[in-house]
């Protein structure tokens, strides 16, 4: 499975990543490349939830992932424009948009498809990769995702989470991750196209998360009455 990011930088500039995915377990294949820099050791800034071990992972295989992305856009401001295009096997998207709104795209996509214990959650959600997405689009897909989860969890003879109890805590730990990926990359020279890029992410967490935790649905009953009557 592959999926293609590119920029058009004003100036002319043009930058592309294209990332291959295992299309068993949506993983991310990583790129050959040179040695991950010294900022992506997993001592750095380290999740207090992050269950790894230095000895099997010297690096946070999602920093180690993100290192060339973030060297690209690390002399990047948030809200330079940019002509962005997305390519998946399925369609394409383009937008003219600031840059931290593709960064973000690229950025959460490779953290979720890593390998860390905690994001990992969330990868079955780029088997539908919306670029762009709404706070509403993300918390609908979010949602959308743990509920089939359950359904398959019930078939499988476990125990289901009907209530989305587990999706909150879910959101909570990646919230903790967006958090300390944030400080990890306060340690590099930067501008603030990357950095804003993951607080962003977090943002769309944060608000998933209240929305679960509030009981905010019942707007998207709306949308429903089909099954409801």
């Amino acid at each position: 499975m592959k999926i293609s990011y590119r920029f058009r930088l004003q100036g002319g500039a043009e930058t592309a990543f294209d990332l291959e995915l295992d299309a068993e377990t949506l993983g991310l294949v990583p790129a050959a490349g040179e040695p991950p820099p010294e900022w992506t050791r997993l001592g750095n800034r380290r999740c207090p939830h992050c269950p790894l071990t230095e000895e099997r992972h010297p690096h946070c295989p999602v920093a180690r992932n993100l290192a060339g992305i973030i060297r690209e856009f690390g002399p990047r401001i948030s809200f330079e424009e940019a002509d962005i295009s997305i390519a998946t096997e399925a369609r394409e998207f383009r937008r003219r948009a600031p840059l931290q709104s593709g960064v973000s795209s690229l950025i959460g996509i490779v953290m979720v498809t890593s390998g860390c214990p905690h994001l990992d959650k969330l990868r079955p959600m780029v088997y539908t990769h919306l670029p762009f997405a709404t706070t509403e689009e993300t918390s609908y897909r979010a949602i959308s995702m743990y509920l089939l989860a359950q359904y398959l969890r019930q078939e499988k003879g476990l125990a289901p989470d009907w209530d989305l109890a587990g999706l909150v805590g879910i959101y909570d730990a990646v919230s903790l991750v967006n958090k300390h990926f944030v400080e990890r990359l306060k340690t590099i020279a930067m501008l603030d196209a990357a950095l804003n890029a993951v607080i962003k992410l977090d943002c769309f967490a944060a608000m998933t998360s209240t929305i679960i935790k509030a009981r905010c649905l019942a707007g998207a009953e709306r949308l429903f009455q089909g099954y409801l009557s």
